[in-house]
């Protein structure tokens, strides 16, 4: 069995080289060698197969039946070879690339668009993957390396990951503007005592934070709806289905909703731009971590800008 041991690209280069110009010489003239080093190289190869690959006794030089084997095979590897070297350039250039971002629902829905949207316009060859899910999910696809980087609620450090803090949001109560706490502007956990709360699913940093506010109030929340989505929960309580504590960042002081500011002490949450430490991130991971800074540096928030969140510059 043949050994591949010994056989390099530039010997391919230099057989192709032979092969096409039918002599040494133009060969030579065409890699812009000289021509002792084309007939080295050629020898070398053929030591490395153990046939001869051209008929040297004749003019033009021809290829032996080998080298008419070798010769296609030759110019595909080269191939494949360009197409390596150009995807990469590709990727470096970030003309081409993936990444994969994540963020909890109420991130996905306010900042997330705006930043992807520069993102994709700067970039439009970098093919984006979304994965919304919770914090604490989404720490282990960051740990696990299933995700590039994510947009999260953070509290404590997580030593195998990078967490540069964006902002401090507070959460906020949204009522329907016929509850009898719409005419407040501003509430404590102890004024809920007894009103009928939506809660969001099982996995919602949201949840376990309202549970949380009840408990240190030692409250016990009266649950009138459970299982809600961020997309929905507008609607619920518009609907006079209960009360919600929600990000001040996707609440919606409208026609058919209040929104209550928290009484102090407020509810704080720090929202965070989180990568794995143990990974180097990729060009098109470094560009979008970028672009989400620099987006709230120049512009700030999307939308209109909330009371109750507060920038913090990386």
């Amino acid at each position: 069995m043949l050994s591949t041991k010994g056989l390099t690209i530039q010997q391919l280069r230099c057989f192709i080289a032979v092969a096409n110009e039918q002599q040494f010489t133009a060969a030579a003239q065409t890699l812009e060698l000289a021509q002792p080093s084309i007939s080295a190289q050629i020898h070398h190869l053929e030591e490395v197969l153990g046939t001869p690959l051209f008929h040297r006794d004749r003019r033009p030089v021809v290829l032996t039946d080998a080298g008419l084997e070798l010769l296609p095979l030759a110019r595909r590897v080269l191939s494949s070879l360009d197409d390596v070297v150009h995807g990469v350039s590709e990727v470096e250039g970030l003309r081409r690339g993936h990444v994969t971002v994540g963020a909890t629902p109420s991130l996905g829905a306010t900042l997330l668009p705006s930043a992807l949207a520069r993102f994709h316009e700067r970039y439009p060859g970098i093919e984006i993957t979304i994965v919304e899910r919770d914090s604490v999910d989404l720490f282990e696809s960051l740990e696990s390396a299933a995700i590039d980087l994510a947009l999260v609620i953070t509290s404590l450090p997580h030593p195998t990951l990078d967490s540069v803090a964006l902002a401090v949001e507070q959460l906020v109560v949204i009522v329907a503007r016929t509850h009898r706490l719409a005419q407040r502007d501003g509430v404590s956990i102890a004024d809920l005592d007894g009103v009928p709360m939506i809660m969001f699913r099982e996995g919602y940093d949201l949840r376990a934070a309202t549970f949380q506010a009840f408990a240190h109030a030692d409250i016990t929340p009266r649950i009138a709806l459970d299982g809600a989505e961020m997309g929905s929960v507008h609607s619920f309580v518009a609907a006079g289905l209960g009360a919600a504590l929600v990000p001040s960042i996707v609440a919606v002081d409208d026609e058919d909703v209040k929104v209550l500011h928290m009484a102090s002490p407020p509810l704080e949450r720090t929202i965070s731009l989180v990568r794995p430490l143990q990974h180097t991130p990729s060009r098109a991971a470094a560009a979008l971590s970028l672009e989400i800074t620099n987006y709230l540096n120049v512009h700030g928030w999307p939308k209109k800008a909330s009371l109750d969140l507060r920038l913090i510059h990386p």
